[in-house]
């Protein structure tokens, strides 16, 4: 055979390598399957079938396509799932993707890679860390210097050497095996020692290629749930700063009643404490507007009784329709909080708070309105982008609207001075409880592009 066209045929086996690793990694089964160090027999089985048959492919389009010998890459895949897999996948394999060699009566094809399939996963079980095996590289000058980097301060074999070893020498006894018997194995082989080598270092890089493709795969896939864990601790300290403020408003809220009005304070405090009840049974992330505004009922009716009926009104707006739909839970009450605070608080005549909700293009519209003083210069609620001088309770509204949906949500405040201030949000409609969690929502846009709109007049 050319020495070209060996050469010619090694190159092209590292791209078909590389080619069938890439193609694998796009199922999400086989992703969820690779991440597993521990795998049960039957997902061995799936891993074997799903990598194994295009290889054993590889090998019927060596016999029928003339001189097409890079198609063939059953060694190199009987290794790499043995050592991905262990003992049992390293020895199927080697049975299933032989098996076609067979029809081109190169019976010791099988029995070959069925022993590099077990010494493969034999070679895994001797692995202190199994991330030693991702990390293989083929360039044995790194692996020799982190060898030696490790072995000054801790001596003891290194895996990988031993494991380049292992398929270097693997290599040589199929070359000779190929020279033995030409007619009853397959080895790609040449006389010419440069030729040599390079065949060998094929071998090498067929195996550390899909390794690296396969890792880069893991180390997203390890990113994504450290992502999805990250916004779900978000989401709790943003949650666990909204009860603790609440509360310590709302005992201010009694402490005022305690000696003018015991009667009303100790009705205010088993409000409080049916508030404090349903906050210790809220879990979800989220719950439908019915029960935020059954919420909202039990808060106003403190707020009522401190500011004096006669001074503030609550009026409602909701479309029946809207009731059902879910909304972040504790989203609604920071904002109703503010306009008391900062609206009509300030206002020596108390005023108006209305609530409205409805429907609108797929789309929950929310709005929190008071006719109270609205932002200037005596009340700096606004700050360069737009909002964030009201304290907790909108900063967390904030937040909270950016880790749970990302650039799919919007806020929009407008307030004249001395008029009011309306306090509009913009949120997806949501029909479930399932798949709701911050993680999972905050995939549907980036944080970065949440919007915040203000009109504020002076």
């Amino acid at each position: 055979m050319d020495q070209r066209l060996i050469l010619i045929t090694v190159l092209v086996k590292l791209g078909v390598a590389a080619a069938v690793a890439s193609a694998l990694v796009r199922s999400k089964v086989f992703k969820n399957n690779l991440f597993r160090e521990e795998r049960t027999l039957a997902e061995k089985i799936f891993l074997v079938l799903f990598v194994g048959l295009p290889f054993a492919l590889g090998v019927i389009v060596r016999g029928s396509v003339h001189n097409f010998l890079a198609a063939d890459l059953s060694f190199e895949a009987t290794i790499l799932l043995g050592v991905i897999a262990g003992r049992f996948a390293g020895v199927s394999a080697g049975i299933l993707i032989s098996l076609p060699s067979l029809i081109h009566g190169e019976w010791l094809n099988v029995p070959f890679n069925v022993l590099a399939g077990f010494a493969a996963g034999v070679l895994r079980g001797l692995a202190h860390d199994y991330e030693v095996i991702w990390a293989f590289t083929p360039f044995v000058d790194l692996s020799v210097y982190r060898w030696i980097r490790r072995n000054v301060q801790q001596p003891r074999l290194d895996w990988q050497i031993g494991f380049f070893l292992f398929v270097l020498a693997l290599s040589v006894t199929r070359a000779e095996l190929g020279g033995l018997f030409p007619q009853y194995f397959f080895s790609l082989d040449s006389p010419q020692w440069g030729v040599k080598l390079a065949i060998f270092a094929s071998n090498l890089m067929c195996i550390a290629i899909p390794l690296k493709i396969f890792n880069n795969v893991r180390i997203e896939m390890k990113l994504e749930q450290q992502e999805r864990a990250l916004m779900q601790a978000r989401m709790a300290a943003l949650q666990s700063q909204i009860n603790p403020h609440f509360l310590f408003n709302t005992l201010n809220s009694v402490s005022s009643l305690v000696r003018r009005d015991p009667d009303t304070a100790r009705e205010l405090i088993v409000k409080l404490a049916n508030i404090l009840r349903r906050l210790l049974r809220r879990v979800d992330a989220f719950s439908p507007l019915r029960d935020e505004i059954a919420f909202l009922d039990d808060y106003l009716d403190i707020e009522v009784v401190r500011f004096g009926r006669d001074k503030l009104q609550v009026i409602k707006e909701l479309d029946p329709a809207s009731l059902e739909v879910l909304v972040p839970s504790m989203m609604l009450q920071p904002l109703v909080e503010n306009s008391l605070k900062h609206g009509l608080a300030p206002k020596i005549g108390g005023g108006r708070i209305y609530l409205r909700s409805r429907l609108e293009s797929g789309n929950l519209l929310l709005e929190v309105e008071d006719d109270g003083v609205g932002i200037g210069a005596a009340n700096p609620l606004e700050a360069s982008d737009g909002m964030t001088g009201a304290g907790i309770g909108m900063s967390n509204v904030t937040e909270r609207l950016k880790v749970l949906y990302g650039g799919t949500a919007a806020m929009e405040i407008a307030s004249r001075p001395g008029e009011g201030t309306r306090v509009k949000l913009r949120v997806p409609v949501l029909q479930s409880l399932e798949g709701t969690s911050a993680a999972g929502l905050s995939a549907a846009g980036p944080a970065g592009h949440f919007a915040i709109r203000s009109n504020t007049q002076r």
